[in-house]
């Protein structure tokens, strides 16, 4: 299993102290899949910009996309522009994969704005794995998952955490997170001004 499998089943078993935006989860969800490509030797990062390595292919099918879609061409990637590249619609992915592994299956309710159910997790050892995890403190499951909301405080860094790559990887996304909330601040003004005008014409 993988961080960003990991993040998605504490997301669904946690409950969050805000509302979770499936943009912000997307988000993070990429940031995970990138520590565990840098952890596997697939990636280093070159200041900002990512830089794939010949190592072996992820068994993971989804750590595996993402390996297979960095951008292989100098100059490389920034890690920014590679989390909103590869996080569009990944949280769908991520929901889709587990449905299809049998570890999800899905209710009449409302929770996250897809599929119009509540999903439900298998009691799997992926998920007593990720409960492990979670309940442990590990330091970056918890960094991402303060980032989207889980957690009462977003956070870039947390204590224990010494490694600069994974430290820059954290530090982007929890940026990525702050920028996409300041477009929906904006595009909410922006529809408030456009809804004003409207009443006084």
């Amino acid at each position: 299993m993988s961080t960003a499998r990991d993040l998605v089943i504490v997301a669904l078993d946690v409950k969050p102290s805000r509302p979770l935006e499936r943009g912000d989860l997307s988000l993070a969800l990429a940031g995970a899949e990138t520590y565990d490509l840098l952890r596997a030797g697939t990636l280093t990062l070159d200041g900002d910009r990512i830089v794939p390595r010949p190592q072996p292919e992820p068994d993971d099918r989804l750590l595996h996309e993402a390996a297979a879609s960095l951008r292989r061409q100098v100059p490389y990637e920034t890690l920014q522009d590679w989390l909103w590249r590869r996080g569009n619609g990944l949280t769908s992915a991520y929901l889709t994969a587990l449905e299809q592994e049998g570890r999800l299956t899905w209710e009449r309710g409302r929770w996250l704005p897809v599929r119009g159910g509540r999903p439900v997790l298998a009691d799997t050892p992926a998920r007593r794995r990720a409960a492990c995890r979670w309940a442990a403190d590990e330091p970056v499951l918890l960094t991402l998952a303060a980032a989207v909301g889980i957690l009462d405080e977003p956070a870039t860094t947390e204590p224990g955490i010494t490694d600069d790559a994974t430290l820059t990887v954290l530090a982007a996304v929890h940026d990525a997170v702050m920028e996409l909330e300041a477009v929906r601040q904006r595009r909410a003004i922006e529809d408030a001004a456009f809804a004003n005008l409207w009443r006084g014409v």
